[in-house]
């Protein structure tokens, strides 16, 4: 029976097509993996796939080039390493990003709390759609604000909040009850959602969950590439691995983080292939697979932003995308490259989306635009 469906949010137990084979995208409990399980997934992206591995940007892995009838063994294999669900929908459900600055057995606890609470509560029908997902950023600060999540558990100067995304407060709770409060208030947007895909628009535009709002959380900054006191942060172009990447990594536990990047329990030392330079231009770059990994797209992505990132001034964030739906940055960009048709359209401070600036200019037109210092208007 083949489970891939095109367009669909990728998983193992139901993996998307794409232009260079099946994606499968894994969610590694608790966003962490062991050494062991890194080694084994290096493995098994060669065995089974072109040995691509993505980043997502909800510390997710996506073994890309599977091939269809390596798909039992592949699964065989994620069940003996604890990464393959009980079936689709559990699948689909677990999505939960945790922060990777926390070493508590609380934000562990509270994580496989939250995981079992969304498997109980199938049989109770709870219609969430496929992309709302929760954040555990109960570290001594959240870093986690700027990541994708409807439903957040944070840390405040009381202790432990719930807090609905788009609201600037949160609930105190708990760790006995957080967890409960919160599939209270996934209960209340499946309830009250209106059409509305994510909690932030439904707040928007006037939804009032029903927390008792009091505190707001103690914010910290993102990790950054480099030396941190739990190990090294690497950072990786574009989100992409390569299986022999991941080896090299894996010299201690890892932990996903939602900025493409990996935090390392050791340190490791400098190489071209990860970045551990905060100032490196190929942080302000963002691409899709583009052509040919993806049939949507319709040029090639990432050597076009690799190209151009040495010319970017610090300020100016770029996004290459290989069509209109701006999978890599579905946010705003100062500058970005839609493909159309073969050719690129410039949206100047917008998403890939948007209405351009300039329309179907050639691979030699953006060279010649974006190439020396971008600071003035095109």
């Amino acid at each position: 029976m083949r489970h891939n469906v095109k367009g669909w949010c990728p998983g193992a137990l139901r993996p998307m097509e794409a232009g260079d084979g099946l994606m499968v995208r894994l969610r590694p409990r608790a966003s962490r993996l062991g050494s062991g399980q890194a080694l084994a997934l290096a493995d098994l992206a060669e065995s089974h796939g072109s040995g691509e591995i993505d980043l997502g940007s909800r510390a997710s892995l996506q073994l890309r080039g599977i091939r269809q009838e390596a798909l039992p063994e592949l699964r065989q294999a994620l069940d003996t390493l604890r990464m393959l669900d009980a079936d689709p929908a559990r699948e689909a459900r677990r999505n939960i990003l945790t922060t990777p600055i926390a070493n508590d057995a609380e934000t562990l606890g509270l994580s496989a709390a939250l995981e079992a609470a969304l498997a109980e509560d199938l049989a109770e029908e709870l219609d969430l759609p496929a992309k709302f997902g929760f954040a555990v950023d109960t570290g001594a600060r959240a870093i986690l604000g700027g990541a994708s999540a409807d439903i957040r558990l944070e840390r405040a100067a009381e202790g432990l909040i719930v807090r609905a995304d788009g609201m600037a407060l949160g609930e105190r709770v708990s760790a006995a009850t957080a967890v409960g409060r919160a599939m209270d208030i996934a209960r209340w947007f499946c309830a009250h959602a209106a059409g509305h895909r994510r909690m932030a628009t439904l707040i928007a535009a006037g939804g009032e969950p029903p927390l008792k709002v009091a505190s707001p959380p103690l914010r910290g900054e993102p990790l950054r590439p480099g030396k941190t006191e739990l190990g090294s942060c690497v950072a990786l172009p574009f989100g992409r691995l390569t299986a022999v990447t991941l080896r090299a990594l894996a010299v201690a536990p890892l932990r996903l983080t939602p900025w493409r990047s990996v935090l390392v329990e050791a340190a490791v030392p400098p190489s071209p292939d990860w970045i551990i330079d905060p100032a490196d231009p190929r942080l302000r770059v963002s691409a899709c697979p583009g052509q040919p990994a993806c049939g949507s797209a319709s040029v090639v992505t990432r050597d076009l932003a690799l190209w151009l990132a040495p010319h970017l001034p610090g300020s100016v964030s770029l996004h290459v995308s290989g069509c209109a739906k701006g999978c890599a940055h579905p946010r705003s960009a100062a500058l970005t490259l839609t493909g159309r048709m073969g050719r690129f359209d410039l949206i100047r401070g917008g998403r890939a989306g948007d209405p351009p600036a300039l329309t179907d200019l050639s691979i030699d037109d953006v060279h010649t635009l974006l190439r020396g210092p971008l600071a003035p208007p095109l």
